[in-house]
């Protein structure tokens, strides 16, 4: 990065999306400012650099904005291609990483939140449907260490965040990870002994504690349903 580009990060700490922003800035070795957004009152900058969707991760480069986090990893990594790549250089190779995203973004954060929105046997169905998607991608994951193979890389970029999440998982699911996903936690250690990923992700506890105290905030749960609806809209399209 040249003396005159300016990275400013517009995000909130406890979000996975936001991680993903934030190991991919550490994986180029990238230095930025990060401004923490307070998503019950949202700052004028958000809401005139992301005037569509006003959410976070927003990457400010110079000014100009780069919204969503996928996108934003994926400017990242071809403004600053000299070290660490995330995608392959493969075109079948890239879109086969571009595919395995898409279906973390849809199934595992999709299920993961309806498995914090639902109750009885709903909440059950959502416990066994989230289950059935991380051994999909113990399926993918084969031997390899990472998704991309030897070395981490985009897909384990856009899934690692949910590490976070696994308390929440156990606490709302009574599962155990460990019990019924070993490959992916195995590989989710793999992924923490990186600096870029063990200093980008909230606490566990942490992030039960803040989805908790989202819960018993019926203003705040009526966001997460509306997330649900677009899930299910993106699902079925």
């Amino acid at each position: 990065m040249s003396q005159a580009d300016e990275l400013i990060l517009l995000e909130w700490y406890p979000s996975p999306f936001a991680a993903r922003v934030r190991i991919a800035l550490a994986e180029k070795g990238l230095n930025y400012e990060s401004r923490p957004e307070d998503l019950t009152n949202k700052s004028p900058l958000l809401l005139q650099m992301n005037p569509v969707n006003k959410q976070i991760p927003v990457l400010i480069h110079n000014g100009r904005p780069i919204c969503e986090s996928t996108v934003i990893v994926q400017y990242i990594d071809e403004v600053w291609n000299h070290k660490s790549p995330l995608f392959p250089s493969d075109p079948h190779q890239r879109a086969h990483s571009k595919f395995w995203a898409d279906y973390v973004d849809k199934k595992i954060f999709g299920g993961g939140m309806q498995l914090a929105a639902s109750k009885g046997e709903v909440k059950e169905a959502a416990k066994k449907y989230l289950i059935g998607c991380f051994e999909t991608l113990e399926e993918e994951l084969g031997d390899k260490p990472f998704f991309g193979g030897e070395s981490f890389g985009y897909v384990d970029l856009v899934l690692i965040p949910c590490h976070s999440l696994f308390y929440t998982y156990e606490s709302l699911g009574n599962l155990s990870m460990a019990e019924e996903c070993p490959k992916i936690v195995d590989w989710a250690q793999r992924c923490l002994q990186k600096e870029s990923v063990s200093k980008s992700l909230c606490d566990q506890q942490k992030f039960y504690a803040i989805i908790s105290e989202i819960s018993r905030s019926g203003s705040a749960w009526t966001s997460v349903q509306k997330f649900l609806d677009k899930l299910d809209l993106l699902q079925n399209s």
